[in-house]
């Protein structure tokens, strides 16, 4: 008989695959559900089922006739809803479905967030082009974004009034409701933090300093681990953000947080995702830079095994990928390299970003210093 954890896993592209390859070195089954566009962890997983992932109820169908022990889903806000729906219907461990429309809206979340005195940026929200109104309550430069989509896609940074118009259309456009959110632009060090919390508690596992494209739309270019902030600043941000995931509902499992730290070391906090940072942060970068195994911690998290936190190596981490900017020292980057964990350089690589799908080659590194092409 065979005594297997059935995992059910909300999406099968390639920011889902090392979840797939962990699941089946643990020795659990993995079931995916996604349409077949991209689904690369199809040669990978025990079944996959070309299923859209937001047909929750067909993937909780089928999830009952497997039986399955959990599900999850680590790099797609898409997946959250569905995620969270099965789980609940299924008495599986999850985050609430209450904390589905604040994770997965950015409006919603500011709200939320705002409402409890964490630091947001001005915002307001934009259904219809009568809406843009309301960008009068602005100073300019504005971040003009879709609500309910990640990876840069629909957002713009416009400098007057006379670009909000497109800059609407494109957002509204990229959105899945259709609804825009506009935000006061401020100036400041991005980074992200990850976490990863367990019956509502939540722990800190890295601080990832963060490298884009800049205006007008803030294409991400690198991330590296650890962070260069001081030690003081982030421990304000711990404090932030264990209040922040509390707030959201975040209950179980990964989360992927966004900062902005200006001058004056006032912080803001942009968007929360209740799942792993993408780019090969979570899946990748947490591991290599601090030993913890983020990928089975949740998976402990959803089949309810208590996770332990051990780091035990301390190095520095990072993903590039190649650009205007690094494209001649990134083409001499040989994968002889001692530091080179991952080299892809036969990737499409678009020379104009404007979302993160267009970007093609990178390169994950481990290394005694932090990788710098400049």
């Amino acid at each position: 008989m065979n005594n297997s954890k059935k995992i059910a896993i909300i999406g099968a592209s390639y920011l889902q695959l090392p979840l797939v390859l962990k699941a089946n070195d643990l020795g659990y089954e993995s079931y995916c559900f996604a349409i077949t566009e991209g689904a690369v962890c199809k040669e990978h997983c025990t079944s996959f089922y070309p299923i859209s992932i937001l047909e929750k109820e067909e993937i909780l169908a089928i999830c009952k006739e497997i039986r399955i022990d959990a599900v999850l889903s680590i790099a797609s806000d898409l997946a959250v809803g569905t995620v969270n729906y099965i789980a609940s219907e299924l008495g599986l461990i999850a985050n609430p479905e209450s904390s589905t429309s604040i994770t997965t809206h950015k409006f919603f979340m500011k709200v939320a967030l705002q409402k409890e005195g964490v630091n947001v940026a001005q915002f307001t929200r934009c259904k219809n082009p009568q809406d843009l109104e309301k960008a009068t309550l602005f100073r300019y430069p504005i971040i003009v974004k879709p609500v309910d989509r990640s990876g840069s896609l629909g957002v713009s940074k416009i400098e007057s009034i006379s670009e909000l118009k497109n800059a609407f259309e494109t957002a509204k456009n990229s959105s899945i409701s259709g609804e825009v959110i506009l935000e006061e632009f401020i100036i400041g060090t991005e980074i992200s933090v990850e976490s990863i919390s367990q019956n509502g508690v939540h722990h800190i596992l890295a601080f990832t300093d963060k490298v884009t494209t800049g205006a007008p739309h803030f294409v991400e270019l690198e991330h590296h681990q650890p962070s260069t902030l001081l030690q003081t600043t982030q421990d304000e941000i711990k404090n932030l953000i264990t209040k922040a995931l509390t707030v959201l509902s975040i209950e179980n499992g990964a989360a992927h947080s966004e900062l902005i730290i200006t001058s004056n070391n006032e912080i803001f906090i942009n968007e929360i995702g209740a799942r792993m940072g993408g780019d090969f942060i979570g899946s990748n970068l947490v591991q290599l830079s601090t030993g913890f195994d983020y990928l089975k911690a949740v998976l402990d998290v959803s089949l309810g095994n208590p996770i332990i936190l051990k780091f035990s190596s301390l190095k520095y981490s990072g993903v590039v990928f190649r650009n205007t900017m690094n494209e001649a020292k990134f083409d001499q980057v040989s994968r002889k390299e001692p530091y080179i964990i991952t080299l892809e350089s036969n990737l499409k690589n678009a020379l104009k970003l404007t979302k993160s799908n267009e970007r093609g080659n990178y390169f994950i590194y481990q290394s005694d210093k932090r990788i710098n092409l400049d």
